[in-house]
């Protein structure tokens, strides 16, 4: 354990210092985070008040709240290994991790939370900038709060490990962008992106908390918006660990069998 504690601190020097010398690309990659649902919020504001001041139970401020919180939560769980994996497969540079004594996944961490380090202060200030701009209503309470964190930890784990493991299909095949697209539009309708799970029909929210899609996303947005009952939240972190759970084993399979398969194609 101190070994792997050591080697996390020194790729997170490593990291951090070459994070900071791709200023322009972490740039051009927050502005993404921050279009996607600022598009959501300015469209469903105009829906909102167009019928009434409110669709559903969420009010327009509500629904500005709800997009800010969501795109914090899209922030710090969100990862890029699928847009990678295809090309470190295909063009042979997995093998210098593979040489390794380590798992690869844990420098794929360190890289990950050393840029979300790096831009939540600025996404947090983004935030705040547009929940005055739409005048967001939140609902939040100390213990939504508390509670919101350890499901935040385990939403990002979930995603993490789930889409770490998918983007080993590139084992298989090496062109992986169409496995990756139905991904992303499952993700961004059963997570809550695109709307309120709630506002959706009931069988769509049914099949959203069997996947893991709601637990990775809409259920921490939930918890800070002080729509979710502690009982329900607690039952939520139990499917949270459950996911969990359920993506250890997966990864840890599919890894096995595609490390015996590997060939470098540019190598």
């Amino acid at each position: 354990m101190k070994a792997l504690l050591n080697l996390y601190v020194q790729q997170f020097k490593t990291t951090l210092a070459s994070m900071f010398q791709y200023r322009a690309s972490l740039l051009i990659w927050m502005i993404g985070q921050v279009l996607e649902p600022l598009v959501y919020l300015i469209v469903w504001s105009v829906v909102s008040n167009g019928n009434g001041g409110s669709v559903g139970n969420f009010s327009t401020a509500e629904f500005a709240a709800y997009f800010i919180i969501l795109m914090i939560v899209n922030q710090c769980t969100y990862t890029w290994l699928m847009y990678e994996f295809e090309y470190r497969v295909r063009e042979g540079a997995l093998s210098f991790s593979l040489l390794k004594p380590v798992h690869p996944i844990h420098s794929d961490i360190a890289d990950n939370v050393s840029s979300k380090l790096i831009t939540l202060p600025i996404m947090i200030l983004i935030a705040v900038i547009l929940a005055v701009i739409f005048h967001a209503s939140f609902s939040t309470k100390v213990w939504d709060i508390i509670l919101f964190t350890p499901a935040l930890l385990l939403a990002f784990l979930v995603r993490f490990l789930l889409e770490w493991t998918l983007a080993l299909s590139a084992f298989w095949t090496t062109r992986v962008s169409a496995i990756n697209q139905t991904y992303f539009i499952l993700l961004l309708f059963l997570s809550g992106q695109i709307a309120p799970l709630m506002l959706l029909p009931h069988l769509i929210q049914i099949i959203a908390k069997i996947l893991p899609f709601y637990w990775m996303i809409g259920f921490p947005v939930g918890i800070l918006m002080g729509q979710i009952t502690y009982i329900d939240i607690l039952t939520g972190l139990g499917a949270q660990i459950a996911w969990l759970v359920a993506a250890l084993i997966l990864l840890h399979t599919v890894w096995n069998a595609a490390v015996r398969i590997y060939s470098a194609v540019g190598t």
